[in-house]
């Protein structure tokens, strides 16, 4: 069977969508792909935590979409409504459909703003600001250069959320911005988060709990935040005991970082493609081959699907060839032969100038690429995140070279 005269659509143009797309008409020119996403502007989301720590520009990580769409696909500027596997079809807002012989869903993941009330509308005032909004990450920087004393609280939901490190690797530059300026001393530090632990992988995680006592933080765990009133500088979050049982309780704030919960943008949770048995309602697929495990022709990677693994651009770049080798060997009906091991890796500036760059599987073993204890923080590994990752991103990764 002759793959050029297979139509493939690709649900999303981030990270993963141009990726793939790049990857598959460098194996074969021919191949009629279209890109379906409705945004202008592409962003490199993750040197938004350096923005909020004062030491990237913001204006940096955002470029035109336009100029990173590969030659030779097709950019459909429509938004996703709905999936009909069944006749191979993807139905868009403007009332287009689109046929298709392989699909691959990658639109990314949904920012759960609403599920903390007044979360939304303080951004970016009040002292209230989150990383993982463009228009607020700059304002991280405002809020820690100008504190000098008080309580700074940082919140971390109970939901897999992209870049599960970003809640709390602004803490730590935070607290060593203050320490260096002689005033963490003054400033009471906490970290509400609803996970169980400061990272899945120990061997990380014992760095992180020694960083954690440095700077003497406040940590409460099995707590998640559910309203930020901006008027009254108070956090409130329920707390889950030994038993189960909930209480709400407060905290007031002078500055408060809050990361929203996260889940299947609803086009997905609302459609066939969405697994049942998944509280977020990610893509189902097989774990391993990144294939859907009910439709044999749709692929997903990337932070929509529930595949176990740490929601990162780098589990993305070790998904994207397994995606592109196995949606060419489902259309020449060969068998799938691309295995992805659940490879993600997460850069934890833990001070200004020193980073632990995490990388680990599926069973949360570490799976280290350099020829150095990666459990502890280095030089290398900061010029890694600040300078040479940015670079292979916009340069390499985008472009299918990498």
């Amino acid at each position: 069977m002759n793959t050029s005269a297979h139509k493939i659509v690709i649900v999303g143009g981030g990270n993963a969508g141009l990726s793939v797309a790049s990857q598959l008409l460098r194996k074969n020119k021919n191949l009629k792909i279209s890109i379906v996403d409705p945004a202008t502007k592409h962003y490199y989301q993750p040197a938004w935590t350096l923005v909020g720590a004062g030491v990237y520009d913001i204006r940096k990580t955002e470029k035109n979409q336009a100029d990173y769409i590969p030659k030779g696909a097709e950019w459909v500027k429509d938004s996703v409504v709905g999936f009909l596997p069944e006749s191979n079809k993807v139905l868009l807002a403007g009332g287009r459909e689109l046929l298709y012989d392989g699909l691959v869903v990658c639109p990314g993941i949904k920012l759960d703003w609403e599920k903390i009330k007044g979360l939304k509308e303080n951004l970016g005032k009040n002292n209230i600001s989150c990383n993982y909004d463009f228009h607020s990450a700059p304002y991280t920087w405002q809020m820690i250069k100008n504190m000098k004393s008080g309580t700074a609280v940082f919140t971390n939901p109970g939901t897999p959320i992209k870049c599960a490190g970003a809640p709390h690797k602004i803490m730590y530059l935070a607290c060593d911005y203050w320490r260096k300026q002689g005033v963490l001393k003054n400033i009471k530090v906490v970290y509400i988060s609803g996970m169980a632990a400061i990272f899945g992988v120990k061997e990380y995680a014992v760095t992180l709990t020694e960083i954690i006592k440095k700077h003497n933080i406040d940590i409460r765990f099995g707590c998640n935040t559910v309203e930020i009133d901006g008027n009254n500088k108070t956090v409130y979050y329920d707390e889950t005991d030994a038993d189960g049982k909930l209480t709400r309780k407060e905290i007031k704030f002078d500055i408060c970082h809050s990361v929203p919960p996260q889940s299947a943008p609803d086009f997905i949770k609302n459609s066939p493609l969405a697994d049942p048995n998944n509280p977020f309602r990610y893509v189902e697929i097989n774990k391993s081959t990144m294939q859907h495990s009910r439709y044999p022709n749709i692929f997903a990677l990337g932070d929509c699907t529930n595949a176990p693994c740490s929601k990162t651009g780098a589990a993305i770049r070790k998904q994207a060839p397994v995606v592109v080798a196995n949606l060419l060997s489902v259309l020449d009906q060969k068998k799938l032969e691309g295995e992805y091991t659940g490879y993600s890796a997460c850069p934890i500036p833990t001070q200004y100038g020193k980073l632990m760059l995490a990388e680990f599987d599926y069973t949360n073993t570490p799976t280290m690429s350099f020829p150095i204890d990666q459990t502890k923080p280095s030089w290398m590994m900061w010029i890694l995140k600040t300078k040479i990752l940015p670079w292979l991103y916009w340069n390499k990764i985008l472009t299918g070279k990498a």
